[in-house]
């Protein structure tokens, strides 16, 4: 079914839903084309988030290609926000100092613990280029199988004006909703970005090691 009304709810749902095949060969057109997800060049290193609970407007969600500056593609699902709410933000990175004779270190980001919405994360213009996602999800007024090139709206536009390109065509295959509402948020991403990101509560460690316990999940 290409189109859905009202509200659908996916338990547990994988939220990269761009088919295989059509990612692949987006690779290839995304880079030709120069339709890069990020308006910057990735490290090649990604990383972990969690989100307790994620309020968003104005969502939609389209396949494309992250780069390094050597040239390395990565294929990516960006998800776009208008603006949306974060309770309990996690974002871990590990780096490896084994080199140096340090070992791993994480350093992990925290924000919006608060129950208060007006203390929660707040993001304007959200982009989030992603190849894993688990979470409770639900959309209004959901179009699944939108040509990308038709999507609207502000974190849309933010890409564009940075020197993206929406895919098209057979390549093209996107979904956008009025709202969407997830929750027990687990990612892993290659890049996000925004127009604004207020972090209240702000909390920034650098600890020793890395997995559980140490990195958001």
């Amino acid at each position: 079914m290409s189109q859905s009304y009202g509200k659908t709810r996916w338990k547990r749902f994988a939220l990269v839903m761009v088919p295989s095949i059509a990612a692949t060969a987006a690779i290839g057109v995304s880079l030709a084309n120069s339709a890069l997800a990020a308006s910057f060049s990735v490290s090649g290193q990604q990383f972990k988030v969690t989100v307790d609970d994620l309020q968003g407007e104005g969502f939609s969600q389209f396949g494309s290609v992250d780069a390094e500056k050597n040239g390395t593609a990565h294929p990516v699902a960006v998800s776009a926000f208008d603006h949306a709410k974060l309770k309990n933000l996690c974002q871990s990175v590990v780096t490896d100092l084994s080199g140096v004779g340090l070992g791993k270190w994480t350093l992990v980001l925290r924000a919006g613990q608060s129950d208060d919405v007006a203390k929660q994360v707040d993001a304007q213009q959200l982009l989030i280029d992603l190849d894993q996602l688990n979470a409770d999800a639900e959309f209004k007024n959901i179009n699944i199988g939108q040509d990308a090139a038709t999507l609207k709206g502000s974190a849309v536009d933010k890409l564009q004006h940075d020197g993206g390109k929406l895919p098209s065509g057979a390549q093209g295959f996107a979904q956008a909703a009025e709202s969407a509402h997830l929750q027990h948020v687990q990612q892993t991403a290659w890049a996000t970005s925004a127009g604004t990101f207020t972090l209240n509560g702000l909390k920034l460690n650098i600890n020793k090691g890395s997995g559980d316990g140490v990195e958001c999940y």
